[in-house]
């Protein structure tokens, strides 16, 4: 349970920071709009995703188990925490992500980390698929300009509500948008290696600006953000509150581990190495308990955001670490600026991250899988659209499991490499 970056740094030399150097200030420039989005979309305060990825991200690189993971905020996270936020407040999801912090400490130090293996993958693309379509159908909002007070946060109360603001689109927002999408798809292709999301974003909000768009920006909905990091608090720890909100920390726990360790798994297969399971734990708990002091989002390993750190030359958890302090940077000297993105472009990135999410390249092999796994996928999918996803998680996985007791002499499927 060593962290990795104590191996590291004992043969570490110029040639390996200049490289880690670069990788984390190009990551930085990857997840500075999507530390936004993500937080906006989740309901809170989008100055709350910048501090996720800071504390939370230079936790996650420098306690973890991977050479190159880069943590913070994630998509995955946006339905649950719009729905604790709905339901307790922020300092519900405060308390709620100090407590999956202790619960993943707790995982870490019995060597749990493992286990990562009994979860099948059925249930994995299932919950992802259907929190693609949650975030995707949150977004329309903004994406289109509309004119709506509240936007229901299930999957179906959306539909009706949006529909009937129809007539409010915004046809600059919508312009906006769909430029963004454009111009990320463009970079992605002819540019891989530029940061291409914070270009794509900074160039049609400056259009905004440029030509007086009525699109709203996150300085009109949220005001300037903040240039500090907050005093670190204690939550409400009380015995009742952490009674009520025990089910959130566990998912927020189960997805964080989760989707921490694929995304470690991911980085051995891009680049050949082995990562330290039960380290990577402890790192995610560390991380969520001090995102948490400081009033920041559960943090995890992010997928798109530790293969963009490989990509750009990342050797060493230093990548990550200098990729938080990049952020951290900003926050004390531009962070007013961040407020004149225009919110239909962070709507257009996120429906884009929502597709890709989705990982439509691969609808066809999940049609190609046994029975079984087939109605797992789709089960998991419906009941995370139409009940919640602690429900579906846990259905999901009971099920999976019961599978494969049934399936004794047939050898688990191996896991395949996401592309989210």
């Amino acid at each position: 349970m060593r962290p990795v970056l104590l191996t590291t740094v004992t043969s570490y030399s110029r040639k390996l920071f200049l490289s880690d150097l670069m990788a984390g200030v190009t990551v930085a420039m990857v997840a500075l709009p999507l530390s936004l989005a993500i937080a906006i979309a989740s309901g809170a305060n989008p100055a709350q995703g910048l501090i996720t990825a800071i504390v939370g991200g230079a936790l996650i690189s420098a306690l973890g188990g991977s050479s190159v993971q880069i943590g913070g905020p994630t998509g995955a996270f946006i339905v649950v925490v719009a729905g604790i936020i709905a339901t307790y407040g922020l300092d519900g999801l405060i308390t709620a992500t100090f407590m999956a912090g202790l619960i993943l400490l707790a995982a870490g130090a019995l060597r749990a980390g493992n286990l990562i293996d009994l979860v099948p993958e059925a249930v994995v693309n299932g919950f992802t698929i259907g929190i693609a379509a949650i975030i995707a159908t949150s977004q329309i909002k903004d994406l289109l300009g509309l004119d709506v007070a509240h936007v229901p946060a299930d999957f179906l109360g959306k539909l009706p509500v949006l529909w009937a603001a129809r007539a409010s689109l915004n046809p600059g927002a919508v312009a906006v948008g769909l430029a963004t999408i454009f111009l990320i798809v463009v970079f992605r292709r002819l540019a891989p290696r530029w940061p291409g999301l914070i270009l794509a974003v900074m160039l049609t909000s400056a259009a905004v600006s440029l030509f007086d768009l009525p699109v709203e920006r996150i300085v009109d909905r949220f005001g300037n953000l903040p240039s500090s990091l907050p005093t670190p608090h204690l939550p409400d720890l009380s015995l009742d509150r952490l009674q009520m909100l025990l089910p959130s920390a566990i998912i927020i726990a189960f997805l964080a581990g989760v989707e921490s360790l694929l995304s470690a798994m991911v980085a051995d297969r891009m680049r050949g190495g082995r990562h330290r399971p039960n380290a990577e734990l402890l790192a995610q708990g560390y991380a969520n308990v001090a995102s948490a002091l400081f009033g920041g989002l559960p943090a995890t390993g992010a997928i798109a955001r530790t293969a963009t750190n490989i990509r750009a030359g990342g050797q060493t958890p230093v990548a990550g670490i200098v990729h938080a302090l990049t952020l951290l940077v900003f926050v004390y000297g531009a962070a007013p600026l961040a407020g004149y993105l225009a919110m239909p472009a962070l709507s257009g990135l996120l429906i884009l991250t929502a597709w890709n999410m989705s990982e439509p390249h691969r609808w066809r092999q999940y049609l190609r899988a046994r029975t079984s796994d087939r109605i797992l996928l789709l089960l998991t999918l419906t009941l995370t659209l139409l009940v919640d996803l602690t429900l579906a998680i846990g259905v999901g996985v009971g099920l999976g499991l019961a599978l494969r007791l049934r399936r004794r002499n047939v050898p688990p499927a191996e896991w395949d490499m996401p592309d989210r």
